[in-house]
């Protein structure tokens, strides 16, 4: 990215945090909460509210799809992590509410991810981003995330589990398997030369191991083991979360969190919208394994929101380490 290309980026980086403007930014960046309804022994209301994607108030395809505007040459996109927050969000609201409609925007995101499935050239089935993404390196059109089979798979389950249909199901285990192949045959796990065991958001080498989207992505997995009983399932979520424990030190600053492990001497901190995302991720991850580990890291996190000083800070040295690397 030029440099010039990269300050229009940033421009609109501190619109969506500053609330005004619409882009495919306004979709994620909704306050992050904890969902308290929602069961860690069985498949229910999804672990975070999602209360604002449920309205998203942008752009949506013939078929109610919502579909998320990155102006310039991309343009207007499906992104299948989109769909599936969109569809979580109003199954959420349909078990709060009971409103039906709230039920079919459910039932339309299922069937998008059921009949968008594709094929990588391992053979293993995914959700792909049909556009070209500039993160560290950048992502060739058809490029697949370890987030979006995992937010697929928690919203294929749960439309199967009130509908009963079957291709829900299938679908399900179709984009599962990515969650238990490494990147080299076709997946998106990676295993450290530790045995650390993680689930790539962007698959490039080296990983970079982003937080967010790795304890996402783990909720999909904990849920296929909810869902299906799959002693697989139970396996590949424990490794994720023995990966968190023996990790989550390399992600604390002292003042701030880490967004990924970038592996540049300037760390890329986390913005003040992912840093808030980890303290409830965090907080779920807890109540998913009853361990209380997670909730005092998300704490002493959250402590460091408390001073202007560390706001600015993170927000000063993520806009320049943006700058420089990505």
């Amino acid at each position: 990215m030029s440099l010039s290309t990269r300050w229009h980026y940033y421009r609109r980086i501190f619109s969506a945090y500053l609330g005004s403007g619409r882009s495919q930014l306004t979709f994620w960046h909704e306050v992050p909460e904890l969902n308290p309804r929602a069961s860690v022994d069985r498949l229910g209301e999804y672990y975070m509210k999602f209360r604002e994607k449920a309205d998203y108030a942008g752009h949506y395809d013939p078929a109610g799809i919502p579909m998320l505007d990155y102006h310039g040459v991309i343009g207007l996109q499906y992104n299948p992590i989109a769909i599936a927050q969109w569809g979580l969000a109003n199954y959420n609201c349909f078990y709060e509410t009971g409103d039906e409609a709230r039920w079919q925007k459910t039932v339309k995101a299922a069937e998008w991810l059921a009949s968008n499935l594709e094929q990588n050239v391992s053979g293993v089935w995914v959700w792909n981003h049909h556009f070209d993404w500039d993160y560290r390196d950048t992502l060739k059109a058809p490029w697949y995330s370890g987030l979006a089979q995992g937010q697929g798979v928690s919203l294929l389950l749960r439309a199967h589990a009130r509908a009963g249909d079957e291709k829900y199901r299938r679908a399900a285990e179709k984009a599962f398997v990515a969650l238990t192949r490494p990147i080299a045959q076709g997946g998106v796990l990676f295993e450290d030369e530790e045995r650390n065991l993680w689930i790539e958001e962007y698959l490039v080498s080296p990983p970079t191991h982003i937080l967010n989207g790795f304890m996402w992505a783990l909720w999909g997995v904990f849920d296929y083991w909810l869902a299906c009983a799959d002693p697989l399932a139970k396996k590949i979520f424990d490794r994720g979360v023995d990966t968190l424990v023996h990790n989550l030190s390399r992600f604390d600053t002292g003042y701030w969190s880490l967004y990924e492990q970038s592996g540049t001497r300037l760390k890329m901190l986390a913005s003040p919208f992912y840093h808030r995302l980890h303290i409830v991720q965090l907080r779920v991850m807890s109540r998913l394994t009853g361990d209380a580990r997670f909730a005092e890291i998300a704490e002493r996190w959250d402590g460091y929101t408390q001073r202007r000083s560390n706001r600015a800070r993170a927000l000063v040295e993520k806009s320049v380490f943006k700058l420089l690397h990505y």
